[in-house]
């Protein structure tokens, strides 16, 4: 069975695909999955050990007939025998129409007249298990599992040699995630937790557990984020992952993951690491399973520069 999801959406939305994609492997083994994902989200997928080729189309573009009908035609040439539809969106389900594709399952929309399946999305609830509703139509009906990744062996050595390098092998690490990638293409997402607000959380946790050290994610867009930070922060070690695996296994090791809503949150629920993450006008339960491990802090005005330190320290101290 060939199969094709078309998922839109950050490198955090993919991964919150993959419990989909290795359920339904689970069930089909020997079916070839294929995902249709923004050029900037192709790399979620070093770290997928269900999906058997990643290729790529700009969905936020302002895509031209020609570009529409390019993908149709790249598709409809795969001969697939199922579709599965993340968008909401009735023109997606007359691509999918035109491809020939004879299974077709989506969200159930205000015109959905082109799929051969839909599912009603369930709003306000975990993505992961959103996107798992979708196998319904294919006798999956399963609760959907837990984010699991496959860590490229060469990504956990660079790991442990980093560990080694910034000298915290031996006494684990609070890790700081406090910026967002280019691949993330919500704009909301992109706002980030204040500079002093940081200072504050890393001065008092480097007063009370001067012996654990702090060490904080640096990306490729944070030309601001990691400087300003450095400047008025004293003992700040910072690591500088290169792809999605490094960063998946630097987080792994950490005894604690104080983020914002990004990659990387998704990553720590995957290898389970204990987790506190902040939130502007997302709802964390879109985001983050039922799990004690992660604890979600919600701005009181959506702003994610709201939310006060002192919260973010009770939750580390008492969470």
């Amino acid at each position: 069975m060939r199969i094709v999801a078309l998922v839109p959406g950050g490198i955090g939305d993919q991964i919150l695909f993959f419990a989909t994609c290795d359920d339904l492997k689970r069930y089909h083994p020997n079916a070839q999955i294929d995902v249709f994902v923004e050029p900037n989200s192709k790399a979620a997928y070093r770290v997928s050990q269900s999906i058997h080729e990643v290729l790529t189309f700009d969905y936020q573009n302002r895509n031209s007939l020609a570009d529409w009908g390019d993908l149709v035609g790249r598709i409809r040439d795969r001969e697939y025998d199922v579709a599965l539809v993340v968008a909401q969106d009735w023109f997606i389900g007359l691509l999918m129409w035109l491809t020939g594709i004879p299974v077709r399952i989506g969200y159930k929309a205000k015109n959905t007249p082109f799929l051969t399946h839909t599912i009603t999305c369930r709003k306000n609830h975990y993505l992961a298990e959103v996107y798992h509703d979708l196998l319904q139509p294919l006798n999956i009906s399963d609760v959907c599992p837990e984010l699991t990744i496959n860590v490229p062996r060469q990504d956990l050595e660079w790991a442990k040699q980093e560990q080694k390098h910034l000298g915290v092998h031996e006494t684990g690490y609070i890790l700081i995630s406090g910026s967002s990638s280019n691949s993330l293409t919500t704009l909301s997402l992109r706002e980030t937790y204040p500079i002093e607000s940081w200072q504050e959380i890393i001065q008092e946790c480097q007063q009370k557990q001067p012996n654990l050290p702090l060490v904080v994610i640096e990306q490729e867009n944070d030309a601001q984020f990691i400087p300003s930070l450095l400047n008025i922060t004293r003992n700040l070690k910072v690591t500088s992952p290169s792809d999605i695996g490094k960063l998946a296994a630097i987080i792994g090791g950490a005894s604690l993951l104080l983020s914002i809503d990004n990659e990387a949150l998704q990553l720590s629920v995957a290898v389970q690491t204990y987790t506190i993450a902040l939130f502007g006008d997302r709802e964390p339960v879109t985001r983050l399973p039922k799990n004690e491990k992660f604890l979600a802090i919600k701005s009181p005005t959506s702003k994610i520069k709201d939310i006060s330190p002192q919260d973010v320290l009770a939750k580390i101290w008492g969470g």
